[in-house]
């Protein structure tokens, strides 16, 4: 989440971009993330740990992913930490962390996931229309219970 907005541009496209990310956070409903999203939404994320070839997916996929995600996580929310806007082009550079509500591979629920995110975010007509993330996912291993990140712990600092 953004304490401060007066660290980054006062530009329109700025605002909406940290918005939206915080409605992800919190796992917005369909319509609420859609009232970010152009319809002719292209989201694209290179290949990181968590998806290897990458994915690139469209409005109705995104909607999807983000239910999905709903599912897999208990809490997820990302730290903003810089954001730019050069005519309609925002540059946002973010840190994400999300607590597992299932287990996932031979991580158990409540392992926090941490990745560094660097999102590139195209607007048209007040909306995103392309989003290209590089995501750095922190090492995953797996952990005994009790051993590893949780909730409330450094490393959430939720």
């Amino acid at each position: 989440m953004v304490d401060d907005m007066s660290k980054f541009d006062d530009h329109p496209n700025v605002r909406t971009a940290v918005r939206y990310h915080e409605a992800v956070s919190r796992f917005a409903g369909p319509e609420e993330l859609a009232s970010f999203l152009h319809p002719d939404l292209v989201h694209t994320q290179l290949p990181n740990t968590l998806f290897p070839t990458g994915t690139v997916r469209d409005l109705s996929e995104v909607v999807a992913a983000s239910k999905q995600g709903g599912e897999m996580l208990a809490h997820q929310h990302f730290e903003v930490t810089g954001a730019v806007a050069s005519g309609d082009r925002v540059a946002l550079e973010a840190t994400w962390f999300g607590t597992l509500a299932v287990p996932l591979g031979g991580l158990p629920a409540g392992h926090v996931l941490r990745a560094h995110v660097a999102a590139f975010l195209d607007f048209r007509d007040g909306r995103i229309v392309a989003q290209r993330n590089y995501d750095c996912y922190e090492p995953v291993r797996s952990e005994p219970p009790g051993e590893g990140a949780r909730p409330g712990s450094e490393a959430d600092p939720a």
